[in-house]
């Protein structure tokens, strides 16, 4: 049974009225996200937008100077039409990578075989440059809750989650990158912080990592830990992917929704990630309210300015 604190109780009150089903961002109602990219280790920068369905035509019409895509897994393992034949014709184009929502990598369930096979058949077909999805269960006995949720930070937990990444990458053949996610309660019984917990998942398992920073600040000011302590204690050499993005601040919790721009603390925790980890593919995350293109790619102008800038300090 899970145990609470009397303010973890008060904050799922606070979440259950203004968000029924919480971090509904976070099912990613968008199929592709565009990204400016280049890769790790590369003497320049890399930075992403996401797309929607609306955005489809236009990519196609004109070929956006992007240099990879990133899609949503999900929304191509069965569909069929204008979806495949849209991701085919970018596939064609860019380089693109595959990023996953629901592989509930926590949860006691078995693993699900049939889901494992639809995302290496799509994996095949596109040839991604690698897989992502999020270190976190999605639901229990069968029943998906559309939600990422916590995991306890415990060696019990430890093994369960090691164990099951590494099945995940034998099926696929291939590493995957596991993505931190933002948190609104945390477990008691917990033994280690989370960066403790993820950097192991990331040994035992010999996985890769995609670091949310807007994550880490949001889960940092719910629960009061030292931002910058978590960045340091993530494996740099781990880090494939980094990803951005706007969240609301409802004053005494933070809610990841994905509908605003990137504010500035998370800039500032941003270019102290870049400064760490050196350049890494970098993605701003837009799930609602979505601005233009020319509005997206403006705030990607902004990714460059800040990570230039940080390789810049820490190269004088």
């Amino acid at each position: 049974m899970l145990k609470y604190t009397d303010q973890e109780l008060r904050l799922l009150q606070l979440l259950s009225q203004r968000y029924p089903t919480i971090t509904a961002a976070h099912i990613e109602m968008i199929n592709l996200h565009a990204i400016l990219a280049l890769p790790k280790g590369t003497d320049h920068y890399i930075s992403d937008i996401h797309g929607a369905y609306e955005q489809f035509d236009h990519i196609l019409r004109h070929w956006p100077a992007v240099d990879w895509f990133e899609v949503i897994s999900e929304n191509f393992l069965d569909s069929r039409g204008r979806p495949r034949y849209v991701l085919g014709c970018i596939a064609e184009r860019y380089p693109v990578v595959m990023h996953g929502v629901s592989l509930s990598i926590g949860s006691h369930d078995p693993l699900d075989l049939d889901y494992l096979g639809k995302l290496k058949a799509l994996a095949d077909r596109v040839q991604p440059h690698w897989i992502s999805d999020h270190l976190c269960w999605t639901g229990i006995s069968g029943k998906n809750t559309h939600d990422l949720l916590p995991i306890p930070y415990t060696e019990e937990a430890l093994t369960h989650v090691a164990s099951r990444v590494a099945q995940v990458q034998d099926f696929l053949g291939r590493r995957i990158l596991m993505e931190n996610v933002s948190s609104y309660v945390s477990f008691k019984d917990s033994e280690l912080t989370e960066w403790e917990f993820i950097a192991e998942i990331a040994h035992r398992a010999d996985c890769l990592l995609l670091l949310d920073v807007n994550n880490i600040y949001v889960s940092a000011y719910n629960h009061g830990f030292d931002a910058q302590a978590y960045l340091a204690g993530i494996p740099a050499e781990r880090v494939q992917q980094i990803h951005l993005a706007g969240h609301s601040n409802c004053g005494d919790y933070i809610i990841d929704t994905h509908d605003a721009d990137v504010i500035d603390p998370v800039w500032d925790l941003y270019a102290k990630a870049i400064t760490r980890l050196g350049p890494v593919s970098t993605m701003i995350e837009r799930d609602d309210n979505i601005p233009p293109l020319a509005d997206l790619i403006a705030e990607l102008d902004q990714a460059r300015r800040v990570a230039q800038a940080a390789l810049r300090r820490e190269a004088a």
